[in-house]
């Protein structure tokens, strides 16, 4: 499973909703994710890939920012 589908997937159980209706464009503000949702993302993430993820100085909007987040700490 691809970086991508693993993020969706995560979200999808943590937002409880269908993982078909989100893409790599879907807006955090389309899922209604404010900043605590986003931190207990991370965490949610961090624990799925086995990494740590460096928030600071980070602009994620989309579910894309956060998969490609998500790879460059898996490099």
């Amino acid at each position: 499973m691809e970086v991508l589908e693993k993020v969706i997937k995560v979200l999808a159980e943590y937002k409880e909703v269908d993982a078909s209706t989100i893409t790599a464009d879907t807006t955090f503000e389309e899922l209604e994710l404010d900043s605590l949702d986003t931190v207990d993302l991370v965490m949610e993430l961090e624990n799925e890939f086995g990494i740590t993820i460096e928030m600071e100085d980070q602009k994620l909007s989309t579910v894309g920012d956060i998969a490609a987040l998500v790879e460059k700490s898996l490099a």
